[in-house]
C-alpha cells in the first residue's frame, strides 16, 4: 500500500500539461486556461477545501447555481432521435479518434519537450511555455469523440453545443475540467442510445422477420437471439433513467450512481448472453452451411440500408461490445471526477461493478468453451506412465504445441549427430504439464508429466546456428518424483520465448508490470484488431493501451493491458509505440487511480448506497 501511494505521488508530479483531453477543443473558445482547479457542480457535496478555486471566488457557485435551471424533455429527446449512427459506427469511429488523439498528443507534447531542451529555460518559465502551447488554436486538438455520434445535418455536437448550454452562460463559470466531465457524461448518454437503436433493428428487423421465423427451428432462434429481449428491456429502462437525469439540469450531476446500480441489480443479462456467445456462433455457423434459405434471407436483410452495409454477425455480439465499452466509459468519467468527492466515490464503485459483470461474461464463455476442449484433448491422450486425470472443473490449457528435444545427454552427442532432436508434444495447462510423443490415429503418447508450480526453465545463450532458440526445462518433480531435465529447440526467438513465459509465468520479464507501480515503462497502443489465435495470445480491441513486458527480435510483444491488466502475446505490427515518457506517465497514474485499493469509509458508505437503492425498489 505504502509502495502504492509513493508510486501515485511520484506520477502526480509528472506535469500535468501533458494531460489534453479531447474536449480541451472547446477549451480555449469559452476562454478557460488549461490546468484550472476544478469546479464543483451542485450536488456533488464538494467542500470548499476540496476546490481551492470556490474559496477565492465565493460568488461562483452562487452564480452558477441561478443560471442551472431544467431543461425541456423534448430537448433531450429531439437529441436521442438525431443521433444517425449505430453502435458499431460509433464505436470504430470514437476508438479511431482516440487514437488519433493520442497521437496528436504524443506529438505535441514530445516537440514541447524538444523545444524546452534547447532553450535551457528556468522549470518555472518552461511550465508557463508548456501551459500557453496547451492553449493553442483548436485546430491543433483532435475534435472530442462525442462529436462523432450526431447526424451531419444536427445542430449538436457536444453537450456545450446545445443551445440550452450555450444560452445559458454556464460555459462562462464552470472550469475546464468540469466541462470535460460533462462532456465524458454525456458521451456515455449519448453512446447508450446508439446502442439501443442497434439493439432495436436486431429485434425488429431480423428476430422478428416473419420469413426468418419460418425458417429457423424454435430451438434455433433460442440459441440465435438468446435473451436479447431481456438484454433490451434493460438498456430501455437504463435510457431512460439517464435522459431523465439529464432533464434534471443542464450542468449533469453524476450519472455513475445510476450505472452502479443497474451493474449491481440488472446487468446480469449480459452474463446470461454473452456466456452463450460459443453456442451461438456455432449454430450461426451451421446454419450458414446447411440452410440455403437462411442464407439467402440473412444476406438481403443485410443489404437493407437500415444496415448501413453492417453484417448479421455485427448485431448479434452488440451486449458483449457495449458492456465492455460502457466500462470504459465509466474510467473516462473516473479520470475527470475530483479525487476524494462524493462523484469520485460513485464512480469507482460503478467501475468495480462492472468489471464484476464483465469478468463474469468472460468466466461464462471461457467455460464453456473449456468443458469441451479438455474432453477432446482427454481423448486422444494414451498413458505410457500413470494415468493423470486430465478433465477438471478447474484446469484449462494454456498452451500446446510441438518442440524438438535433444536426445539423450548433452556430453554425450556432437552436433554431427543425425538425429540429435527428436519432436516431442507439450500440453501445458494452468496447474500440470503433459509431456507427449504424438502417434498415428491423431493420438498422444504421454510420458512424463509435472505441476506448473515446479517448472523452472533456463534459455542458453547464443551457442550457434543449431543450438539456437534452445532453453532448459527442468521438472522439480516428474511423474517418476524425480528431477528430470529437457533441452528443448523451439522454430524461432518468439515461439521460445512464449514457451518460457507459459512454463514459468513469474520468472523476471525484460520490463517489469504495471503491477510494480513503477513510474515508466515501455507503452504501446492497439491500431489495428487483433484476434487471439492461441491460448496465450491477447485479444486487441482498438485504442488498448498496454506496457510491454517482453519484446522478441521477430516481431512479438508480451504485454499487459493497462485497463484490466489481462497479459498475453500480440504481434507488434497491431500496435505502434507511446514515445513520450510523460504521456505513458499519465496513462499509468490514470490507471493507478482507476484501481486503486477500496479504503474501508467508502465500502461502508456503498454498502449504505446498495441497501438504499435496493429498499426504493
Amino acid at each position: 500500500m505504502e509502495l502504492l501511494a509513493a508510486a501515485f505521488s511520484a506520477a502526480c508530479a509528472v506535469d500535468h500539461d501533458s494531460s489534453t483531453s479531447e474536449s480541451d477543443t472547446r477549451d480555449s473558445a469559452t476562454g478557460h486556461l488549461p490546468g484550472s482547479e476544478s469546479s464543483s457542480t451542485p450536488g456533488n457535496g464538494t467542500t470548499p477545501e476540496e476546490c481551492p478555486a470556490l474559496t477565492d471566488s465565493p460568488t461562483t457557485l452562487t452564480e452558477a447555481l441561478q443560471m442551472i435551471h431544467p431543461i425541456p424533455a423534448d430537448s433531450w429527446r429531439n437529441l436521442i432521435e438525431q443521433i444517425g449512427l449505430l453502435y458499431q459506427e460509433y464505436r470504430d469511429k470514437s476508438t479511431l479518434q482516440e487514437i488519433e488523439t493520442r497521437r496528436q498528443q504524443d506529438a505535441e507534447i514530445q516537440s514541447n519537450s524538444d523545444g524546452s531542451q534547447a532553450g535551457e529555460d528556468t522549470p518555472e518559465e518552461e511550465e508557463e511555455e508548456e501551459e500557453e502551447e496547451l492553449a493553442s488554436p483548436p485546430e491543433r486538438r483532435a475534435l472530442p469523440q462525442i462529436c462523432l455520434l450526431s447526424n451531419p445535418h444536427s445542430r449538436f455536437n457536444l453537450w456545450q453545443d446545445l443551445p440550452e448550454i450555450q444560452s445559458s452562460g454556464v460555459l462562462d463559470i464552470l472550469q475546464p475540467e468540469e466541462v470535460k466531465l460533462q462532456e465524458a457524461m454525456f458521451e456515455l448518454v449519448t453512446s447508450e442510445a446508439s446502442y439501443y437503436k442497434s439493439l432495436n433493428l436486431l429485434v425488429s428487423h431480423f428476430m422478428e422477420n416473419e420469413r426468418l421465423k419460418k425458417i429457423l427451428h424454435p430451438s434455433e432462434a433460442h440459441i440465435l437471439f438468446s435473451n436479447v429481449l431481456d438484454v433490451m428491456a434493460v438498456s430501455e429502462r437504463f435510457l431512460l433513467e439517464l435522459e431523465h437525469r439529464m432533464e434534471e439540469n443542464i450542468v449533469i450531476s453524476d450519472v455513475c450512481d445510476i450505472v452502479y446500480r443497474y451493474a449491481a441489480d440488472h446487468f446480469s443479462v449480459y452474463i446470461t448472453y454473452v456466456s452463450n456467445q460459443t453456442y451461438q456462433e456455432r449454430t450461426y455457423k451451421q446454419l450458414l452451411q446447411e440452410k440455403t434459405a437462411f442464407r439467402e434471407l440473412i444476406a438481403q436483410l443485410e443489404l437493407d440500408p437500415k444496415c448501413k452495409g453492417l453484417p448479421f454477425s455485427s448485431f448479434l455480439i452488440l451486449p458483449f461490445q457495449r458492456i465492455t465499452r460502457l466500462k470504459l466509459l465509466v474510467q473516462n468519467i473516473l479520470k475527470r471526477v475530483e479525487e476524494r468527492s462524493e462523484r469520485e466515490g460513485t464512480a469507482l464503485d460503478a467501475h468495480k461493478e462492472l468489471e464484476m459483470v464483465v469478468k463474469a461474461c468472460n468466466e461464462g464463455v471461457r467455460k464453456m468453451s473449456r468443458t469441451e476442449q479438455m474432453i477432446s484433448i482427454q481423448k486422444k491422450m494414451e498413458f505410457k506412465i500413470k494415468s493423470v486425470p486430465i478433465i477438471s472443473h478447474s484446469r484449462w490449457l494454456l498452451k500446446q504445441g510441438e518442440l524438438q528435444q535433444m536426445s539423450g545427454p548433452k556430453t554425450s552427442r556432437t552436433l554431427r549427430t543425425k538425429k540429435l532432436f527428436r519432436e516431442i508434444y507439450l500440453f501445458l495447462f494452468n496447474d500440470l504439464l503433459v509431456i507427449c510423443r504424438q502417434i498415428p490415429g491423431d493420438k498422444y503418447q504421454v510420458f512424463d508429466s509435472a505441476p506448473r508450480g515446479l517448472l523452472r526453465v533456463e534459455e542458453l545463450e547464443d551457442q550457434g546456428q543449431t543450438l539456437a532458440n534452445v532453453f532448459i526445462l527442468r521438472l522439480l518433480e516428474n511423474a517418476d518424483d524425480r528431477e528430470a531435465t529437457y533441452m528443448l529447440k523451439a522454430s524461432s526467438q518468439s515461439e521460445m520465448k512464449r514457451w518460457m513465459t507459459s512454463l514459468a509465468p513469474n520468472r523476471r520479464t525484460k520490463f517489469v508490470s504495471f503491477t510494480s507501480r513503477l513510474l515508466d515503462c515501455p507503452q504501446v497502443q492497439c491500431v489495428h484488431p487483433y484476434v487471439a489465435q492461441q491460448p496465450d495470445e491477447l485479444t486487441l480491441e482498438l485504442a488498448d493501451i498496454l506496457n510491454i513486458l517482453e519484446k522478441t527480435e521477430d516481431g512479438w510483444i508480451f504485454g499487459e493491458r493497462l485497463h484490466d491488466q489481462e497479459r498475453g502475446w500480440f504481434p507488434s505490427s497491431m500496435t505502434e509505440e507511446i514515445l513520450n515518457p510523460k504521456i505513458r506517465s499519465q496513462n499509468l497514474k490514470e490507471c493507478f487511480r482507476v484501481h486503486k485499493m477500496e479504503d474501508p469509509q467508502r465500502s461502508q458508505n456503498k454498502d449504505r448506497r446498495k441497501l438504499g437503492s435496493r429498499n426504493r425498489q
